[in-house]
């Protein structure tokens, strides 16, 4: 009957869900035992799904998720959207927070600029009225000398200065709202941004091929006289330039200092200023307009460019970190046999000429001739150079659209210096300090 039927299937159902208990647990036990005799090497299952149970509870708890509902009868899409849902209630404030805290830096920062400078104008007005005062004077019938001693009437007062300077402030944020919103829906640029059109135009017209022209004869003149001092096994050395005067003896000594050195740093230039460090927020309103309005860009010298990038690198960190002071202590290898990357040894360098010239006051130039005679001797000068090159954030804020590294990557030079690569020098790094070192050690 239909009836008996219905049992013998809750039999069977029955039979079959104790014979999946009983095989669950012999699994379990197998590989317990398994586990424990060393012969299987993961954890098992029943332990590792019941970590992953307590993890699981935890971050539901944490994350503060409602899954009252049973988890059979979500999708594994809407399961991902709860997930995503209370990720985004902790992280959103974070990322808020944090964009809140940067914008209020940026503004009490140009605040506290701001607030200088007219403290600074009331503090000179002050003394220009006390000096006034304290030094005008008058003579008398007897020919005596008596100071006026009559007090001026526009000295400023501290309440009157606070008030100023409370009212300056006021009409700078209101005339720093107008001018973003004409800016923006007159002319269309962003904060910061500057539009190519607005260069100069006599600028944008500036040929590179003679300063091209003229490092490839200087590293041909170098890579000649290299070749010719290895063929005569003659590579003077900073130890025989210690008590010889440098003369035309040292021929490639002099055609890398001064034609190398000088044609790289003409090429590097091209198109190089130096951007403006209080264009935050009184100034980026209007960043747009400035370049119609005001000069050409202060000039940069490249060797500063290096000097940024040793700094946005936390190059004084990484050359001063203990294991490395250390290391150097005891003449042991900083990298424990792992090769130095070019970064690594950049930074290094450009520590080291700031650590011997900087005390000296040595100027850029004798700066950056030190470090492309030290790039020579560890035969990385294409390395170095092409990681300037390649730091995006130092080309778009100090190269003008129309400079040679903006508009090549500087990839023509580095192939020509590239034919210096295969050469071993032996340079010397100290020249423009070696003298003043040698008086320093004599006091």
């Amino acid at each position: 009957s239909e009836r008996e039927k219905q049992e013998q299937t809750e039999v069977q159902k029955e039979k079959q869900r104790e014979l999946i208990l009983q095989l669950k647990t012999q699994l379990d036990d197998l590989e317990t035992f398994a586990y424990q005799e060393g012969s299987y090497d993961s954890l098992p299952q029943s332990v590792v799904m019941e970590r992953q149970r307590m993890i699981i509870n935890e971050l539901i708890k944490k994350l503060d998720m409602d899954l009252s509902e049973d988890i059979a009868t979500l999708s594994p899409e809407e399961l991902r959207q709860r997930v995503d849902a209370a990720i985004a209630q902790i992280v959103n404030p974070a990322r808020v927070k944090e964009q809140l805290v940067e914008q209020l830096k940026t503004q009490i920062r140009d605040l506290e600029m701001f607030i200088n400078f007219i403290q600074d104008e009331v503090g000179s007005s002050g003394k220009a009225e006390d000096g006034h005062c304290e030094c005008a004077g008058r003579k008398d019938g007897g020919g005596s000398y008596k100071p006026n001693t009559r007090p001026s009437g526009n000295r400023v007062n501290p309440e009157d200065a606070r008030k100023m300077r409370e009212t300056g402030l006021h009409l700078m944020r209101r005339m720093l709202a107008v001018l973003q919103i004409f800016a923006v829906s007159q002319f269309g640029c962003a904060t910061g941004q500057i539009p190519r059109t607005l260069w100069q135009k006599d600028q944008a017209n500036k040929d590179y091929s003679p300063l091209i022209k003229k490092l490839e004869l200087s590293v041909e003149r170098v890579r000649q006289l290299a070749v010719k001092h290895q063929q005569e096994d003659h590579i003077t050395s900073s130890s025989d330039l210690q008590d010889i005067p440098l003369g035309g003896r040292d021929e490639l000594t002099l055609a890398v200092r001064k034609e190398l050195t000088i044609a790289l740093r003409d090429l590097m230039a091209h198109g190089l200023y130096a951007s403006s460090q209080g264009m935050s927020l009184v100034l980026a309103p209007i960043a747009c307009l400035i370049p119609a309005f005001t000069s050409s860009p202060q000039t940069m010298h490249p060797w500063e460019l290096f000097v940024k990038y040793y700094n946005t690198k936390n190059g004084q960190a990484f050359v001063e970190s203990p294991a490395r002071k250390l290391s150097q202590s005891f003449a042991l290898p900083v990298t424990g046999g792992v090769a130095i990357t070019p970064k690594q040894s950049l930074l290094t360098a450009i520590h080291t000429v700031l650590t011997e010239h900087d005390p000296f006051k040595r100027s850029a130039d004798s700066e950056l001739k030190a470090l492309v005679c030290m790039a020579l001797n560890e035969q990385r000068l294409v390395s170095w150079v092409n990681l300037i090159c390649k730091s995006g954030a130092l080309v778009q804020s100090h190269y003008q659209p129309w400079s040679y590294m903006a508009n090549t990557g500087f990839e023509s030079a580095l192939n020509i210096l590239s034919r210096l690569s295969n050469l071993k020098f032996n340079l010397p790094v100290d020249l423009a300090v070696r003298q003043l070192k040698n008086i320093k050690d004599a006091f």
